[in-house]
């Protein structure tokens, strides 16, 4: 079943920022703006458990992991600077009715 999600409102998420969102379970997400598009991936790094809401960086698609510097492509999950190996979870993401929302039927 196809279940859309509000996370937050569009405009809350600026281009180059990265918001955290919440699923009603409690699974943390990471919302970010990559120059108008909204992406979302899981919330903690594959590598060390940090949150990249909170302690990442954002430089264009790129997010860095502020606990020990891995970086993944927030366009497609794949991690490109080690230590990250494993990718991150990447979610469908649509904009309904100006909220970010995710299909959280796979939770």
């Amino acid at each position: 079943m196809n279940r859309w999600v509000a996370l937050c409102a569009a405009d809350d998420v600026e281009p180059g920022s990265i918001w955290q969102g919440r699923l009603a379970n409690g699974h943390k997400l990471a919302i970010y703006n990559v120059g108008g598009t909204v992406y979302v991936t899981d919330d903690a790094c594959t590598h060390g458990e940090a949150s990249l809401s909170e302690d990442g960086t954002l430089d264009g698609p790129i997010v860095e992991c502020g606990f020990h510097n891995g970086r993944f492509d927030v366009r497609t999950g794949k991690p490109c600077a080690m230590p990250c190996t494993e990718p991150l979870r990447c979610w469908p993401v649509r904009i309904i009715d100006g909220n970010v929302c995710v299909n959280d039927a796979s939770a």
